[in-house]
């Protein structure tokens, strides 16, 4: 259902981008452009001006199907309860837990390379 919507919504956008770039200027308010007479082929731009006012709102339409869809499937979380119960010191890897797969929990089970300090060394009083 969200895969058909999509597809729609991205045709009205192709559709709307392709009315908005045949409509002519009128230059915006300025006096600019539009050379030829202000009333000059007035029943092509109210085809574009009614087309455009169309596909925006079927746009604005499936815009806000497809944020519904979407709303379904999320549930509600709370950032307090999904941290880790207990700190760990900086510089030591989290405890794995064998709780599924993914390539994060793969990179965490890589050997660790030697901790090594960087920087300069302070040499040890005797």
């Amino acid at each position: 259902m969200q895969h058909v919507i999509i597809v729609i919504h991205l045709m009205l956008v192709l559709a709307l981008i392709g009315v908005v770039l045949l409509q002519r200027s009128e230059g915006g308010g300025l006096g600019i452009g539009g050379g030829g007479g202000f009333m000059s082929s007035r029943g092509t731009a109210n085809v574009l001006t009614r087309a455009t006012a169309i596909l925006a709102g079927l746009f604005f339409a499936t815009s806000l199907i497809l944020s519904i869809l979407a709303g379904f499937n999320r549930a509600p979380s709370s950032i307090l309860q999904g941290g880790q119960s207990t700190p760990t010191a900086p510089g030591t890897p989290a405890p794995l837990s064998n709780d599924g797969g993914g390539l994060l929990k793969q990179l965490q089970g890589a050997p660790a390379a030697p901790t090594t300090p960087s920087g300069p060394q302070v040499p040890q009083s005797k």
